[in-house]
């Protein structure tokens, strides 16, 4: 059975995507631990992220890290967060997420109810800043 993940990827669920490559793909999660948090997946539905091909691996932490640069400039964040939990969805993703306490990394405080206007403004500032760091080949329109 196709992950919730594999649905959003294949356009049969709505998703805000703000990285698109042969191989990674990267949505706004719909609760955020701050503005601006994305999930970084592979296209290829993996369970559990130790079990996953040394290459894909790489890339998937190629684009998180691109990621957490482009969250940081968008949301003038401190730092930004890269967690692994792996128990929310049986599909390897990693959360990025502008940071600026060690609060910022608690599913309890997500933000179970975010306005569409505020995902859409976040959307829109993380493509900005990806286009300026010179990624925008993988920005979605």
């Amino acid at each position: 059975m196709a992950s919730v993940f594999s649905k959003i990827i294949a356009g049969e669920l709505p998703g805000r995507f703000v990285w698109q490559d042969d191989d990674v793909v990267s949505f706004l999660t719909i609760n955020p631990f701050t503005e601006g948090h994305v999930l970084v997946v592979p296209r290829q539905e993996v369970d559990h992220w130790q079990n996953v091909d040394d290459d894909l691996w790489a890339k998937v932490n190629d684009v998180a890290r691109i990621l957490g640069r482009a969250v940081t400039a968008a949301f003038d964040a401190p730092r930004a967060g890269l967690m692994i939990a792996g128990l929310e969805v049986p599909h390897l993703h990693l959360h990025v997420f502008p940071a600026y306490s060690l609060g910022d990394f608690d599913f309890a405080t997500a933000d179970k109810d975010p306005s569409p206007e505020s995902l859409d403004r976040a959307q829109q500032k993380i493509k900005d800043a990806l286009r300026e760091q010179g990624h925008g080949e993988h920005v979605p329109d």
